[in-house]
């Protein structure tokens, strides 16, 4: 079964930066729309950001001007670039794969494949 691998979490104080990396298989990146999600506790799963086989890109209202998705030449790894972090970014991070349409709405029902994700804490 494929899977997405995250890396780059960590623990950071409020203001810094972290950026997370997802190792994606073959020809994922050309084919699907990469995003990431992150839920935190007794919250639902929010899509944060996506980036298309086009490399559009759409975030959260929450992240804006903050986070930044990206993606490699070879689109083998999607980036988040976390800056300016606040307490309420803490979650667990996941990468996940949808359809390229899925980008759009970045709802967590239309992805298919996900990583087992990878914990940002922010402290104030």
């Amino acid at each position: 079964q494929v899977q997405l691998v995250e890396s780059g979490g960590g623990s950071v104080q409020a203001g810094g930066s972290l950026r997370l990396s997802c190792a994606v298989p073959g020809n994922f990146g050309s084919t699907y729309c990469m995003a990431w999600f992150r839920e935190a506790q007794m919250k639902a799963r929010e899509g944060v950001a996506a980036i298309d086989t086009n490399r559009l890109t759409s975030y959260a209202d929450s992240v804006k001007g903050r986070f930044t998705i990206s993606s490699d030449n070879a689109k083998t790894t999607v980036y988040l670039q976390m800056n300016n972090l606040k307490p309420e970014d803490t979650a667990l991070y996941y990468c996940a794969a949808g359809p390229n349409w899925a980008c759009y709405y970045r709802d967590y029902v239309n992805f298919h494949t996900w990583g087992q994700g990878t914990q940002v804490t922010v402290s104030s």
